[in-house]
C-alpha cells in the first residue's frame, strides 16, 4: 500500500513538474499594433511554436509604449519599427543587438472625392502640404507609434506643423484611427497591411502611395541581460533566430491577405 502511495505521490510530482515547465516555455513579445491587427502573428507564431515548443504571448501596443514595456522588463523581446529608436535603445543599454526582420510602406488614406487632391500630389511633402492647405480633416494616432512618429517626420518634411481643428490627435492605434477617419470622412497614414487587413472603409480609398520616405522597416531587439536578469533571455534570442532564419523568413513572406503579401522579409 505504502509503495503504491509512493507510486502516486511521485506521478502527480512529475505531472507537476511538467505543468510547470510548460507554464514557462513562453515569452512575452511587446509589439506593434499593426503586426497583431493585420494577422501576421496569428499567421506565424503557431509555426515558431510548433518548431520550438515556445509560446510567444504579444502585447500590441504603439512602438513608443513598446519601448517604455521592454526599458521596464516586463517583456521579454521587442519587435517595432523606428529604426532610429531601435538604435538609440541598443546605444542606451536597453538592448544588446538589432536586426532588420522585415518591411513593407506606409500609405495616405483618405475620402474617395480627395478635396485636398492629393492624388495628384508627386510626392508624401506635396501630399501632406496639400492636407494642410485645404485644412482638410486628418486622423493622427497621436499615440507615440512608429507610424506616428513617421508621420510627424513628413509633416516636419513638407515644412508644416500640424494645428488647428482640422488636425486631430485620437491617441489610439491604427485600427481604432482607421474607424475613426472613416467616420469622419478624414484623411490618415496607415501602414499598408493594417489597411489592407481593415473592414470598416466607407468612404475611404488609398490616394497616394509608392514614395520612398514611405518605407517602413521591422527590427527585432535582443534585450539587455544585464539590466534585466530575470528576463528569459535564452527563450527570446531563439525567437529572434527564428524571425531572421530561412523559416522565419519564408513564414513571413508566405502571409498574405486576399493574396496580397503584406510584409517582405529582409533579415540582415
Amino acid at each position: 500500500m505504502k509503495k503504491t502511495l509512493n507510486l502516486v505521490l511521485a506521478g502527480i510530482a512529475s505531472i507537476g513538474l511538467a505543468f510547470s515547465a510548460c507554464a514557462e516555455d513562453h515569452i512575452t513579445l511587446a509589439s506593434t499594433t499593426s503586426t497583431e491587427n493585420s494577422g501576421l502573428f496569428a499567421s506565424i507564431l503557431p509555426k515558431f511554436e510548433d518548431s520550438t515548443g515556445i509560446e510567444v504571448r504579444v502585447v500590441a501596443v504603439g512602438t513608443g509604449q513598446a519601448f517604455e514595456i521592454a526599458r521596464r522588463g516586463d517583456a521579454d523581446s521587442l519587435l517595432v519599427h523606428d529604426t532610429a529608436g531601435e538604435k538609440r535603445f541598443v546605444e542606451n543599454g536597453f538592448a544588446t543587438e538589432r536586426a532588420n526582420v522585415m518591411y513593407n510602406d506606409f500609405v495616405l488614406i483618405g475620402p474617395a472625392d480627395d478635396p485636398a487632391n492629393i492624388g495628384a500630389a508627386t510626392n508624401a511633402a506635396e501630399a501632406f502640404a496639400a492636407i494642410a492647405e485645404a485644412e482638410a480633416p486628418f486622423a493622427s494616432r497621436g499615440d507615440d507609434s512608429g507610424t506616428n512618429r513617421a508621420e510627424l517626420r513628413l509633416w516636419k518634411n513638407a515644412g508644416v506643423e500640424p494645428d488647428g481643428e482640422w488636425y486631430r490627435e485620437l491617441g489610439s492605434g491604427m485600427g481604432p484611427t482607421l474607424n475613426t477617419a472613416a467616420a469622419m470622412d478624414a484623411y490618415v497614414m496607415s501602414d499598408r497591411a493594417t489597411w489592407v487587413a481593415f473592414g470598416n472603409r466607407q468612404n475611404l480609398k488609398l490616394l497616394f502611395e509608392g514614395d520612398k520616405v514611405l518605407f517602413n522597416q521591422y527590427g527585432s531587439l535582443l534585450l539587455s541581460q544585464e539590466k534585466h536578469p530575470h528576463l528569459k533571455h535564452e527563450l527570446a534570442k531563439k525567437w529572434h533566430d527564428w524571425l531572421l532564419s530561412d523559416d522565419g523568413q519564408q513564414a513571413i513572406a508566405d502571409f498574405k491577405v486576399d493574396g496580397q503579401q503584406l510584409f517582405f522579409p529582409n533579415a540582415q
